[in-house]
């Protein structure tokens, strides 16, 4: 048992738990228990919680339940949640293609109630902190950056706000319509000003900024290059997506005389302070230079099972040293718009290649919880029960008819149904009870991303 010295915070205790700590050791615990102080976790341990603690405001029997790391979303687009169910049988190309008229007409009321609908789904899908990449600023759409931050700041997640952007359009070899991208001088200017704006880089920060242009097929050279020396200038980090498809790589070829992972390495986009989406369609070289640099990736298997991409070579990424998080994609290519759902989804895909130790159910778990923290950058601060750490948990019920016969608790968590979520703690503070969310109205929320997701169709 490891405990932090007492301290005058209120307290919640939970105990009687089984307990998948994902830190370095991969300590589990049969029956243990976990004491958070303030946002702090302050003892975590086999056995009860020790008998010195004072300001205990809540104390939880978790009999029957197991308490993991809240999950980390490392990829995910939430305006798409109003266009769910649409292009349902294209690849990627085409459907962007099919979609991309639509999104155009998306303005901050609409993200609002889409980002409310997309958070609502990751929370209640035991994830606590999510990153969003957001990359379409119609001129006429408002501060849909803003209405985004502040439709997930009111659900109380964790959250990592990309600021993506396009500035290739079809009229200069790329996909989006002329009038869904931006300027370039624009593009950076905005920003930097979002940084300047909202970014925190502390410890227990609820909102930090990230730099994102959109793909290599709708963003200039000249962007990505000066994107990742703002980037570096202001110390945030950079995403965008690569090697989603053959498409994808063919493009790249054609444009650029080199495949993706060569092209990011010539425009600075290879790094520590880099992830990249997806990052299907990659050989041995790829895979190599993203472990010699720590290049991260944010691994989407049911989005890239949708859109027919392919299965990533995750396995051998980790076996490489290649930083690996768990996404759920954007909800028009993965209309469930859980993170939970994606263990399972992970673990499975993988062993397609006839590989039955290719992912197990604990690796997949690391996966969605200290893969993605790290991922992030912010493996100090989240991703594992650990002393000292965010208190950002998720306590799951595997005693019902649905996981009580499945011996392992991590394996009902991974291999089974996603289990019932009892309690989500996001800073210490609960944001999911018994599956339901404490600090909106649910109805409120669906009645808004309904209507939404109607004035978009009528707008196009």
């Amino acid at each position: 048992m490891t405990t932090l010295p007492p301290s005058s915070d209120e307290r919640i205790v939970i105990e009687n738990a089984a307990i998948a700590t994902v830190d370095a050791a991969d300590n589990e615990y049969t029956r243990g228990h976990v004491v958070i102080a303030g946002n702090r976790i302050e003892s975590v341990g086999e056995g009860p919680a020790p008998q010195w603690l004072q300001g205990v405001v809540r104390r939880i029997n978790a009999e029957g339940h197991l308490v993991t790391p809240g999950l980390v979303n490392t990829h995910h687009h939430f305006y798409q949640w109003i266009t769910r169910g649409l292009a349902q049988d294209t690849i990627l190309f085409d459907w962007l293609v099919a979609l991309y008229p639509t999104w155009a007409r998306i303005d901050d009321r609409l993200v609002h109630a889409a980002a409310q609908g997309s958070t609502a789904a990751l929370l209640k899908s035991g994830c606590t902190t999510a990153s969003d990449h957001h990359y379409v600023f119609p001129r006429d759409g408002g501060d849909i950056l803003g209405a985004e931050i502040e439709a997930v700041a009111e659900l109380g997640m964790r959250f990592t706000a990309l600021r993506g952007s396009m500035d290739r359009s079809k009229k200069d070899g790329g996909l989006p319509p002329d009038h869904a991208v931006e300027e370039t001088e624009a593009i950076l200017i905005a920003s930097e000003a979002a940084v300047d704006r909202y970014h925190d880089a502390s410890f227990d920060s609820m909102l930090q900024i990230a730099i994102a242009p959109c793909s290599p097929f709708s963003v200039s050279t000249e962007l990505m290059r000066e994107a990742a020396v703002l980037a570096r200038r202001k110390g945030v980090r950079l995403h965008t997506h690569g090697s989603e498809t053959a498409e994808e790589e063919q493009f790249c070829k054609e444009l650029f005389g080199m495949g993706p992972t060569d092209y990011f390495e010539s425009t600075g986009w290879l790094g520590e302070d880099v992830w990249m989406a997806h990052c299907v369609h990659m050989n041995d070289s790829d895979i190599a230079k993203f472990a010699e640099t720590g290049t991260g990736v944010a691994h989407c298997p049911s989005s890239n099972a949708r859109l027919a991409a392919g299965i990533a070579r995750v396995p051998d990424m980790l076996a490489a040293g290649v930083p690996v998080g768990l996404g759920v994609d954007g909800t028009a290519s993965n209309e469930s718009g859980e993170l939970g759902t994606e263990l399972r989804n992970a673990l499975l895909i993988n062993r397609l290649h006839g590989r039955p130790d290719a992912l197990t159910g604990r690796k997949a778990l690391r996966l969605g919880t200290m893969g993605g923290a790290r991922v992030l950058g912010r493996q100090n601060e989240i991703g594992s029960i650990e002393v000292g750490k965010l208190a950002d948990l998720a306590l799951w019920k595997i005693d019902g008819v649905m996981h009580s016969s499945i011996a392992d608790p991590v394996a009902a968590l991974t291999f089974g149904a996603l289990p019932p979520l009892t309690l989500l703690l996001v800073n210490g503070r609960p944001v999911v009870e018994n599956g339901h969310l404490t600090t909106v109205n649910e109805d409120r929320i669906a009645k808004a991303a309904a209507d939404a997701a109607k004035e978009l169709t009528s707008r196009t």
